[in-house]
């Protein structure tokens, strides 16, 4: 069981207003987005900034969408054609 420690009081009033479900809006929306694409752009995943915000993969990648990032690319193997080495 991994448990997640708040890094500030902020943080945790910004997860209270946060709650799934509730419509983000406004300044707090852009407070979100740029908090996302911070941690998103530190290489935290999709998936753990969804978790750590208690909002879905889909709100978490509209977020991300709608900030202009450049989002990676699924990792794990790949199906193409291995590269030659020489």
């Amino acid at each position: 069981m991994r448990v997640h420690k708040r890094t500030s009081l902020e943080e945790a009033r910004v997860a209270e207003t946060l709650k799934k479900g509730s419509r983000v809006t406004g300044a707090a929306r852009e407070k979100l987005a740029a908090d996302l694409k911070k941690k998103y752009d530190s290489g935290a995943s999709i998936r753990a900034l969804a978790e750590e915000t208690g909002r879905s993969y889909g709100f978490v990648h509209r977020m991300l969408s709608e900030s202009g990032v450049t989002l990676r690319g699924r990792g794990g193997a790949t199906r193409g054609k291995k590269a030659v080495t020489a």
